[in-house]
């Protein structure tokens, strides 16, 4: 009986991962961290990708987003930022810095996974998939995806959309 049961539960985990929409099973690390986690944690859910910066002249937009975490993460909605020094190096070199920063000066609670590349043949392995899907790259920091439920990308916008603008929270509403 206990390797029946074992058997129907190891099946179970097999399909959970088969399961898993391709965008979305890839491995980050957790910013300031040793420790990764797979993006499939976040399947079923709105999700908001961010390429982000602390040092940037759209650094502001954490206040906004996380404002809509707070708001809208009740309705299975999640942000990931991304810091990156893509762009004139506008992120700290030191990811507990960035940490502090986004914790002190924003008050940021939505996951934050490491300082990485979100541009070129080194970008991370989950933007390359952003762009292979979209043909979109970040062309400067604070560039957002918006994916649905399915994991389906469903728009881009550029940093100057702001994260409270009308346009962007009647695309994000629609999804929820």
């Amino acid at each position: 009986m206990f390797m029946k049961i074992l058997y129907v539960l190891s099946l179970l985990i097999s399909f959970g991962t088969i399961a898993c929409p391709s965008l979305l099973d890839t491995d980050m690390r957790i910013l300031d961290s040793s420790e990764s986690e797979n993006l499939c944690k976040y399947e079923n859910k709105v999700l908001l990708v961010v390429n982000v910066a602390s040092r940037c002249g759209y650094t502001y937009q954490y206040d906004s987003l996380q404002k809509l975490y707070t708001e809208y993460k009740d309705n299975d909605f999640v942000i990931l930022g991304i810091p990156s020094r893509d762009f004139m190096f506008q992120e700290f070199k030191d990811e507990s810095d960035v940490a502090e920063f986004c914790s002190t000066e924003y008050g940021v609670t939505f996951p934050m996974f490491a300082t990485s590349k979100v541009t070129g043949p080194k970008a991370n392995p989950f933007y390359v998939k952003l762009k292979q899907r979209t043909g979109y790259q970040p062309k400067w920091n604070f560039n957002k995806f918006l994916i649905s439920r399915d994991a389906k990308i469903i728009k881009t916008y550029d940093q100057k959309i702001e994260p409270d603008s009308s346009k962007f929270i009647s695309d994000l509403e629609s999804l929820l």
